[in-house]
């Protein structure tokens, strides 16, 4: 006679519940080496590897799961931990890049908008409705020879206006010239020449041809700058040079020959492109130097067309 279903069902599972708690308890141990392990590491002794927990178990490999126990990043010394966790997400050199890159990106549109700059007061001398500062002339150099307004086109040109007897202005602006054209031909900001002429033409028109003869400004112009170039010519040659230049001069009535006196006239430098068109007006308030990094600042817009 069979024995019925249910008994043996429950003779099975008598039979099976030793071996159910001896894994319970075989599975718990990986845990506690690892709890172990952990200690031994804190407090400094020899810790052993989470791969050894198998053998505290001969023939079973412990099936290690989240909920059990948790794996955690090795260190070799407590000390690499704390350096590790105090360090965060962010390094030094990370930071000095981050910085740099701001800076960089501060410098270039800080630039990018003086260029803009420059571009918009130099379209604006340019801007139709506007009193146009230049034009067409003939005049004499201090050679005697005809000098024409056509030689001002191929390289800016830096324009003033004076005259040789003046006792102060004249010889203190002329001297800045004379820095301002050194400064600007030895930049190494400035592309290798296409030609043997320096990057800036200077030019001293007089306000007072019936004292400047060629001769006069020859002598006078040589104590500043070799590369000055005077100009003179009839007094109605120098009004109309005057006023397409928007300049004031002005010289006393009924003056004799021989006699001595001043011109008043405005006191500015007029810097002309490359075109011949008036680009900006430099007064006394600059420095050589600043007056230099302005010129130098238009000469590399025109490289960069």
């Amino acid at each position: 006679m069979s024995k019925p279903t249910s008994l043996t069902a429950s003779r099975a599972l008598r039979s099976a519940f030793p071996r159910i708690v001896t894994r319970k308890a075989a599975s718990a141990s990986p845990c506690r080496a690892l709890t172990s392990v952990s200690s031994t590491r804190s407090s400094g002794r020899p810790a052993l590897h989470p791969r050894t927990c198998s053998s505290l178990t001969p023939g079973f490999t412990p099936f290690l799961s989240p909920r059990s126990c948790k794996v955690t990043r090795s260190y070799k010394t407590l000390a690499e931990a704390k350096s590790l966790q105090r360090r965060g997400p962010f390094s030094f050199l990370a930071g000095v890049l981050f910085l740099s890159a701001g800076a960089g990106l501060i410098i270039y549109f800080r630039y990018e908008k003086e260029r803009m700059e420059r571009k918009r007061v130099a379209e604006a001398a340019k801007g139709v409705g506007k009193p146009k500062v230049g034009g067409e002339f003939v005049l004499l150099d201090q050679r005697g020879e005809e000098w024409g307004s056509e030689k001002m086109k191929g390289r800016y040109s830096l324009v003033y206006f004076g005259f040789s007897h003046c006792p102060d202005i004249c010889p203190e602006e002329l001297d800045k010239m004379a820095q301002m054209i050194d400064l600007v031909n030895a930049s190494p900001l400035l592309s290798p020449p296409s030609s043997s002429l320096p990057p800036l033409l200077p030019l001293f028109i007089t306000c007072d041809p019936a004292r400047d003869t060629p001769a006069v400004l020859a002598t006078y112009l040589a104590e500043f700058h070799p590369g000055i170039v005077g100009l003179t010519g009839t007094w109605e040659q120098i009004k109309d040079v005057c006023k397409k230049y928007r300049v004031y001069f002005s010289t006393p009535p009924g003056v004799t020959k021989g006699q001595d006196y001043l011109v008043d006239h405005s006191i500015y430098f007029y810097l002309m492109d490359p075109e011949g068109d008036f680009v900006e007006a430099i007064g006394r308030q600059h420095s050589p130097k600043e007056a230099a990094d302005i010129i130098l600042a238009h000469v590399g817009d025109w490289g960069r067309r």
